[in-house]
C-alpha cells in the first residue's frame, strides 16, 4: 500500500476549514448580515500553516542571500495564526482547494483580519 501523501503548506500561507455557520462562531462572535452578504469576509479554522517569511543569509558567500546555506538552512520568521484558531479573512484573497474529499481554502497572512485563539496568552502581542 503507498504512504498516504500530505499537504504541506508554504511560505506565509494558511491553510483554513471555512466555517460552515458563520452566523455566530462558538467564540460569540457575529459577522454583520451586509458583510456576509456580500462575502468580503469569511471564518474558518486554521487546520495548517506554512513555515513563514524566508530571511536572506547575511553570511552567504554568493551574489544570491536567499540561497540555502547546507550548514545552517533556511530561517524563517513565524506566521502569528497556529492550528486551532479561528480566523476571519478577506474572501477575494482566499484560494478554493478540495484535498481527501474536504474542502479548505489557502490564505496569505496578510488577508487575515483577526485571530481568535482558546489561550489569549499564546498570541505574541
Amino acid at each position: 500500500m503507498a504512504p498516504k501523501k500530505q499537504l504541506i503548506v508554504v511560505g506565509d500561507r494558511i491553510l483554513i476549514e471555512t466555517d460552515k455557520n458563520q452566523d455566530k462562531t462558538e467564540f460569540g462572535l457575529y459577522l454583520p448580515p451586509g458583510v456576509k452578504e456580500k462575502e468580503k469576509v469569511r471564518g474558518g479554522y486554521v487546520v495548517n500553516v506554512g513555515p513563514g517569511y524566508a530571511l536572506p543569509d547575511p553570511n552567504s558567500s554568493n551574489n544570491e542571500p536567499w540561497e540555502q546555506n547546507p550548514e545552517t538552512g533556511i530561517k524563517y520568521v513565524p506566521l502569528q495564526a497556529q492550528v486551532g484558531d479561528y480566523a476571519i479573512f478577506l474572501n477575494n484573497a482566499a484560494i478554493e482547494i478540495e484535498y481527501d474529499n474536504r474542502e479548505y481554502l489557502v490564505v496569505p497572512q496578510s488577508a487575515i483580519l483577526v485571530l481568535l485563539r482558546d489561550d489569549p496568552t499564546q498570541f505574541d502581542l
